[in-house]
């Protein structure tokens, strides 16, 4: 897994930062997570091939992420796009959308295909044969959800040297990693666990967007390789971040150290703020593998 931060900061886009959007690399999947304003030109930047995006996942209906969307839709259709997308999005992301393609009678030559979230608990929206997307049900002022990402297992690895050993001919090799037995040509059988060794260790990847401060998030995090985290305040603002359903640095610690995640990245910073170093120092002092958030900035699961 590779994460690429397009955008995260919160609100308005300044010259040198932008709101949210992000970019997960699972396996040759390449998923859009939120869609901010600028996000094409952050795929640009960071040299990402947009046109591999099938799935883009939409937090919520708050401008700083997803005002981006009807552009890069757009540019879909100038640059000739065939295939499907697939939108996951809050009840209402298909009329906003649509109405803008039909107000400017610009239909995409593409189909869309809109997965509406209606749902106040945990889903699975969406699996296929290498990875599983769940909702993270968020607590902000409109309905919001995050995402977590599973790789699913894959195939066994070829032990080589005890296919060689047992002079296994690669017409088998398929079925091993599939984990089944071999019948050799003598009639015994030799079992999968000596042809094969066990394949990669599955990672996950938590994104929760705007959020008040809900421990209650911390079952469905549990263990994952990777939590961003919205950090919008520091404490010292922390009634703002009650007020507006939004998190501190500290209180993104805390629901990090609740799931026992591995390592927490904090982003959607308020632009109040001159510097995001205090922030890690805040959330440092509760939870101890922490990093910051950065346009353009990758991060390897």
């Amino acid at each position: 897994m590779k994460l690429h931060i397009l955008g995260c900061y919160a609100a308005t886009p300044r010259t040198l930062t932008n709101p949210t959007s992000q970019v997960l690399e699972i396996r040759n999947h390449l998923f859009l997570i939120d869609c901010g304003e600028g996000t094409q030109v952050q795929l640009r930047k960071n040299k990402i091939k947009f046109s591999r995006i099938e799935h883009i996942f939409i937090s919520h209906l708050h401008g700083d992420h997803f005002f981006g969307l009807p552009g890069l839709i757009s540019t879909f259709k100038l640059l000739g796009r065939e295939k499907d997308l697939h939108i996951y999005g809050p009840e209402g992301i298909q009329q906003a959308i649509t109405l803008l393609l039909k107000l400017g009678n610009s239909w995409t030559n593409y189909k869309l295909i809109f997965h509406e979230l209606t749902s106040k608990k945990s889903e699975i929206i969406l699996e296929d044969t290498k990875v599983k997307v769940k909702t993270i049900p968020l607590d902000h002022r409109v309905y919001t959800n995050g995402f977590l990402f599973s790789e699913l297992p894959g195939e066994r690895k070829l032990n080589v040297l005890a296919t060689a050993k047992y002079k296994i001919d690669k017409a088998y090799f398929r079925s091993i990693k599939q984990g089944k037995d071999i019948k050799l040509d003598d009639g015994s059988v030799v079992a999968n666990s000596e042809l094969s060794l066990d394949p990669p260790q599955i990672k996950q990847y938590a994104y929760c967007s705007d959020t008040g401060f809900n421990t209650e998030l911390a079952p469905l995090l549990k263990g994952v390789d990777l939590l961003y985290h919205e950090a919008t305040f520091l404490e010292t603002e922390a009634h703002l971040a009650k007020k507006t359903k939004h998190s501190t640095a500290k209180q993104a610690a805390t629901v990090a150290k609740e799931a026992n995640v591995h390592r927490l990245i904090l982003g959607h910073f308020s632009t109040r703020y001159k510097s995001i170093v205090p922030f890690r120092e805040e959330a440092i002092e509760v939870f101890n593998n922490v990093d910051l958030a950065e346009d353009g900035k990758t991060f390897e699961i």
